[in-house]
């Protein structure tokens, strides 16, 4: 075997005696701290992982905590808190406003564990993101699944009073008022529904347009919208489409039949215009006083459900109006 030396000055030093003397000057670097994803010598525990995921959720930096509690729930999977993990994972997305990463992480949650207190949480918490993103019937579906899937009588009923007020939402009166119905005795009083009955009697009183009639009365320019109470719409309808009229009229009177094609052709357009945008105006104001009687029904009867997520059980917060 050939040993290949290197010449220092005068002295010959083996390549092998080398690597041996430039071990410790490497053993030197060992002092200088790394950073923890690079350095071996810091171990990550479940309880320090959980507990970072934590603080970053506490501190709402809800996007970094994701990847902590993603984090966690790959390296301890064995861990009894991954559950929670998965229900905080959740969370993190829903107060960030991903409603529907929201939505994919409980659902995960929902699917393996079925039936414990995090995972009627996720219920929950699936329908209310799908309100956020005015999914209607994905949410009245994942409540229902929830009533077929648990034992409980009292989440039953709480998903029975979530799901009225989602046909409320819908302006389903009757629908709604069929699955308060169905909430057991026991509960009526928590969930004030003799008081809700009674308001949702006042339902019938919510002022109405009728569209068909708002465009029946648009022959007359100006009038559909005049009946919708925008007075200043019917204003100008009335003025563009007499003026139009007369425009048109003049010009064929002038025997200038093309400016008065023209004109009447333009008014055409604007005189169908004065029709569709009275019916519209008539569903625009049906459903501006929809909403404002259903804005009126939440502050005076609806009760605030909202889910602990510090303890496993479900904590309803109630908020009355009075």
């Amino acid at each position: 075997m050939r040993i290949r030396y290197i010449c220092f000055g005068s002295q010959l030093i083996p390549l092998v005696a080398l690597f041996f003397l430039l071990i410790p000057f490497s053993k030197s670097f060992a002092g200088f701290e790394a950073p923890p994803d690079r350095n071996p010598s810091v171990m990550i525990t479940p309880d320090k992982q959980f507990d970072y995921a934590e603080n970053l959720f506490s501190k709402h930096d809800y996007s970094t905590a994701v990847m902590e509690y993603k984090r966690f729930i790959y390296f301890f999977p064995e861990d009894k808190r991954v559950e929670r993990a998965m229900y905080q994972t959740g969370m993190s997305y829903y107060l960030g406003g991903d409603f529907k990463a929201a939505v994919d992480s409980f659902q995960k949650l929902v699917d393996e564990y079925v039936d414990t207190g995090y995972a009627i949480k996720s219920y929950f918490k699936i329908s209310e993101a799908d309100m956020k993103l005015m999914a209607f019937d994905p949410a009245i579906i994942n409540l229902n699944n929830l009533i077929t899937v648990t034992n409980n009588g009292d989440v039953r009923d709480e998903a029975y009073y979530r799901l009225g007020w989602i046909y409320l939402e819908m302006a389903s009166w009757e629908k709604g008022g069929q699955y308060f119905s169905k909430i057991s005795a026991k509960n009526k009083d928590k969930y004030r529904l003799e008081k809700l009955a009674a308001e949702l009697d006042k339902e019938k009183l919510i002022p109405k347009k009728n569209p068909n009639l708002a465009g029946v009365l648009s022959v007359i320019p100006g009038a559909g919208y005049l009946y919708c109470e925008r007075y200043q719409d019917a204003l100008i309808a009335f003025l563009l489409n007499g003026a139009l009229i007369y425009a048109a009229y003049e010009s064929f009177d002038a025997e200038n039949p093309a400016l008065g094609g023209l004109l009447a052709f333009v008014g055409v357009g604007f005189y169908a215009g004065n029709i569709y945008g009275a019916v519209t105006s008539a569903h625009k104001y049906n459903r501006k006083k929809t909403g404002l009687f259903l804005e009126r029904l939440k502050d005076n009867v609806k009760i605030n459900l909202s889910a602990d997520v510090k303890n496993k059980g479900v904590c309803l917060s109630f908020q009355f109006g009075f």
